[in-house]
């Protein structure tokens, strides 16, 4: 055993192969701070960690690995004082995975350095690429498009490629076909649910002990279903045979459906499991890749998943790592206002955002287009502060962490970076939901194309630079005078109520 050496593990760094473990020194497994204590997290997000996190010590334990498993109570769950405390019992050497993760990263770098540590860091298999591996190819750009990253990932690994370097079925993209509405009669395959097991068992009541105040709460996601997500290598793997057996033939098409008392329909929902390392994206292609033949699965419904896997994953990563500290910066609309406590209770009064808001605090989850589309546009009409949008997403979501949600928050459903990754703002009127949603009609479309009308308003500057968005600009100037001022009084209405209920966070 190595004395002066240690492995230092953090919540969302569970892999199964990882090459910085070793018999020869202890491995350090923390309940990092800014993973449990940072924010008011979802318990269903505290319960996921705690429960594979014990899943993993046993399964260390198992290869007669020393494990010290630090519970976020304890002072030494900040890496900070971990660190500190090391030093003193003699530690030169801390050996650990790339995390991903800005703020832990320097903070690792930080006190390492004052305690005249050396940090030893192995490239992290949650991604396909490192940044360095994609650098020649963003270095030439002077801004980042996800289609154009897609395409060249997909010729590099000669994934869905013909022989003369053509994409197979002769488009790189079938988003045009994954726009279906979900029939109004349309049966969603039950999910096949692990069994609970004893991990699971005790970070319910972990949880409900030490963070009884965080929002949603430990019953299990799926209902009278029971279970959770997956907690440990099986469960994970069982999950992902799961998707590709019963739902992958079909999930290209309802990609973008909405359904109000549905939170899966035919999504993977793989991103919990993913995003700590009981699956790896490389894993996780092969076998669509392979199902997908055996099956004859539908080149949509192959071409969208290892699009979201291969394309938007990774390219989100890259981006972060890249851009994440200086987006995180930017407020490029000028946006002031607070959230107020109704967006993280689900009574908003509008019908799609309550929805949404009491599905997430159910499940921990939404699907990408309710994420976007609801949460996101909505959050951009009303000019929330993108630093409580970015906050919103930590806390609610299972499977947010800092590099999904700086690049997703103030690049991909803000723009509050101007425009770095994408080239218009995602925001629609009513019509939009109620095309690809069964939402119920109400009066919240009114509220809802009120602010809509008026981000176009009073934002006319920048979208009539475009052609295509301009002429929704034009096309509100060509309303009735009377129709453009009930369209800006709902706005308004809403907005001073929102004001009247906004929070400091």
């Amino acid at each position: 055993m190595q004395q002066n050496s240690i492995t230092l593990i953090f919540p969302h760094q569970l892999f199964k192969h990882n090459p910085q473990i070793t018999q020869l020194r202890p491995v350090y497994l923390v309940e990092e701070i800014l993973f449990f204590n940072q924010y008011n997290f979802n318990k269903k997000k505290l319960v996921l960690h705690r429960a594979s996190m014990k899943f993993y010590a046993s399964h260390l334990s198992d290869q007669h690995i020393v494990v010290k498993y630090i519970d976020a109570q304890d002072q030494l769950a900040d890496v900070r004082r971990l660190i500190t405390s090391l030093a003193k019992k003699g530690v030169k050497n801390i050996y650990y995975t790339d995390t991903a993760d800005n703020w832990l990263e320097s903070r690792l770098n930080t006190a390492s350095a004052e305690n005249e540590i050396k940090l030893i860091k192995h490239r992290s298999p949650n991604f396909l690429n490192s940044p360095h591996e994609v650098a020649d190819f963003f270095d030439k750009k002077k801004t980042y498009f996800q289609t154009d990253f897609y395409i060249s990932q997909r010729r590099q690994r000669n994934i869905l490629i013909e022989p003369d370097g053509a994409p197979i079925g002769g488009k790189w993209t079938y988003d045009s076909e994954n726009r279906l509405r979900f029939p109004k009669n349309g049966v969603v395959p039950l999910l096949n649910i692990s069994p609970e097991n004893d991990y699971l068992k005790e970070a319910r009541l972990y949880v409900d002990t030490h963070f009884a105040d965080n929002y949603g709460s430990t019953k299990s996601p799926f209902g009278n279903l029971g279970g959770f997500y997956p907690t440990t290598y099986e469960e994970a793997e069982h999950w992902l045979d799961d998707f590709l057996q019963q739902r992958f033939r079909d999930f290209g098409i309802y990609e973008d459906a909405m359904v109000a008392n549905e939170s899966f329909l035919y999504h993977s929902v793989l991103s919990p499991a993913l995003n700590i390392g009981l699956l790896n994206p490389q894993q996780v292609i092969d076998k669509a890749l392979d199902v997908a033949a055996d099956m004859d699965i539908p080149l949509n419904s192959l071409e969208g998943f290892v699009r979201q896997v291969m394309g938007w994953r990774e390219f989100i990563h890259i981006v972060y790592e890249r851009e994440g500290t200086r987006q995180r910066t930017k407020n490029y609309w000028g946006c002031k206002r607070r959230i107020p406590h109704s967006f993280w209770k689900g009574n908003t009064g509008i019908h799609p955002v309550d929805v949404v808001i009491k599905k997430v605090l159910a499940t921990g989850y939404t699907h990408h287009i309710e994420r976007l589309m609801v949460m996101g546009n909505f959050f951009l009409l009303c000019e929330f502060h993108p630093d409580d949008v970015y906050r919103w997403f930590m806390e609610m979501y299972i499977d947010a962490y800092d590099w999904v949600m700086v690049p997703n928050t103030y690049g991909m459903t803000q723009f509050a970076d101007g425009g770095l990754m994408m080239t218009k703002p995602y925001i629609s009127g009513s019509n939009y939901l109620l095309k690809m949603g069964d939402w119920k009609k109400g009066d919240w479309q009114d509220t809802w194309d009120g602010l809509f009308w008026r981000f176009m308003h009073v934002h006319r500057n920048f979208f009539l630079q475009n052609p295509r968005l301009g002429m929704l600009v034009k096309t509100f100037d060509k309303m009735p005078a009377e129709k453009r001022r009930a369209h800006l009084n709902n706005a308004e209405q809403f907005l001073e109520n929102l004001d009247k209920h906004a929070v400091r966070i």
